[in-house]
């Protein structure tokens, strides 16, 4: 930090900048200190006590050592370009050229839910939970848990760009360094896109893998060849039976939890759906009962909320599936989700009239309030049967894989932005069909 004299000197803006940068560098020696507790405390403790064999240990903390070189690296750079009385003239060109390092992080990230899984598995071993357990009892740990130190690296990489930013915001718009931040901006964001893609691509394989089918008609070359899983949870169907269901590039799986001798895995329930023969209709609170009958059939009490249906478009297989959400939120999610994966069919089948309309942007929020000026009760989403080619913890996944749904289609990523808003002004003013949502 500056002296008191060097504060005098310098301006109120510049001693911001100063504060942003040695926030930088302070940022990087705690990342270091912590996977070096994470190997000290953690990983060498209970290798030398048994509780873990050397191949666990490895899949759960991967190659976390070998980052430490990497960010101590960055310090030293700093260091140099520090003067004597503290300040960093320029940034710039050290973070231009340090920042593409940081591609290293490519295989952990990618590693991280496998790793998630193994321990968590372990964690029923009473050996295990009684060592973390008096590891988070100690003042070393900050009431950290074992899994909160093997994601700082995560959490800090998505850090870098608002460092950057605030670095900018206090430095003068004449200064070198303005440029070339702006440059590691675009490079760091780069970097986070390339690992989300192998993470995403790692994630969506890992369920591929867990996948068990009861037919073999249930099995289908699109599940396969999937490299990106656009969304998954937990809904319930109209029974009131947990589903956990994957939305993949080119594809809706219903499957059913299952665990055998402590290995989980997901039962193909029913035929899976390809989302160019997939129909989404979003059903109003109260039009169906989960359990089967109609609205008014049952008191009010028993109507469902967050309901939505998908089902083939072609009858013939006769499958249509109510599903349920936990709340509103996470059924505007699902909407929205399944939605972006079908629009690209939706937009061959539409009449001349409706094409060349905005494209679909991707966005895992509520709508906006113009979104709720709906004239029907009930919209349905189509797509075109015309073959397009072969193409934590409830936790719901939307939003960022949504750009790569294009991946297996077009060789390369979708662009999108957060959400999923479609204006058809025309179509409205024309009575024809709407596209806003709840």
């Amino acid at each position: 930090m500056l002296d008191t004299s060097t504060k005098e000197s310098l301006t109120t803006r510049e001693i911001k900048r100063q504060e942003a940068i040695y926030e930088m560098s302070r940022g990087e020696q705690d990342l270091i200190e912590d996977l070096k507790l994470a190997r000290k405390a953690y990983h060498d403790p209970m290798l030398k006590l048994s509780i873990m064999s050397e191949e666990e240990l490895t899949h759960i903390f991967g190659d976390l050592d070998s980052y430490i070189p990497l960010h101590e690296d960055l310090l030293a750079r700093i260091a140099e370009a520090t003067k004597p009385d503290g300040t960093v003239e320029q940034i710039g060109h050290i973070l231009v050229n340090w920042l593409p390092g940081l591609n290293a992080y490519k295989g952990y990230c990618s590693n991280q839910l496998a790793a998630k899984a193994l321990l968590d598995q372990k964690k029923q071993d009473p050996r295990v939970q009684d060592f973390l357990q008096r590891c988070l009892e100690s003042p070393f740990s900050r009431k950290l848990d074992l899994w909160s130190f093997l994601d700082i690296p995560r959490s800090r990489l998505v850090k870098y760009p608002l460092l950057l930013r605030e670095i900018i915001r206090h430095t003068p718009n004449d200064h070198p360094d303005v440029q070339l931040l702006e440059d590691a901006i675009l490079i760091i964001q780069g970097v986070l896109s390339d690992i989300n893609l192998k993470k995403g691509e790692s994630e969506c394989q890992y369920y591929i893998d867990k996948l068990e089918y009861l037919d073999e008609k249930q099995r289908d070359p699109r599940i396969e060849a999937s490299r990106a899983l656009l969304c998954h949870g937990e809904l319930r169907n109209k029974s009131g039976h947990k589903l956990y269901v994957f939305l993949f590039q080119d594809i809706l799986v219903l499957t059913r939890p299952v665990t055998r001798n402590e290995r989980h895995s997901y039962q193909v329930y029913r035929q899976p759906i390809p989302v160019q023969e997939l129909v989404l209709e979003d059903l109003q609170d109260g039009d169906v009962r989960m359990g089967g009958s109609f609205r008014g059939a049952f008191s009010n009490s028993d109507k469902a909320k967050n309901i939505f249906r998908v089902r083939f478009q072609d009858p013939c297989p006769g499958q249509s599936h109510t599903l349920q959400a936990n709340d509103v939120f996470h059924k505007q999610q699902w909407f929205n989700c399944i939605r972006a994966a079908v629009a690209p069919f939706q937009q061959a089948a539409s009449p001349p009239e409706l094409q060349g309309l905005p494209e679909l942007h991707e966005e895992c929020e509520e709508n906006s309030p113009s979104a709720g000026n709906l004239h029907t009760q009930r919209r349905v989403s189509t797509v075109s049967s015309t073959p397009q080619g072969e193409v934590d913890e409830n936790a719901y996944e939307c939003g960022s894989r949504v750009r790569v749904a294009e991946d297996g289609r077009r060789g390369k990523a979708l662009q999108a932005q957060p959400g999923i808003r479609r204006v058809r002004d025309k179509a409205q003013a024309s009575g024809k069909r709407k596209e806003t949502l709840v």
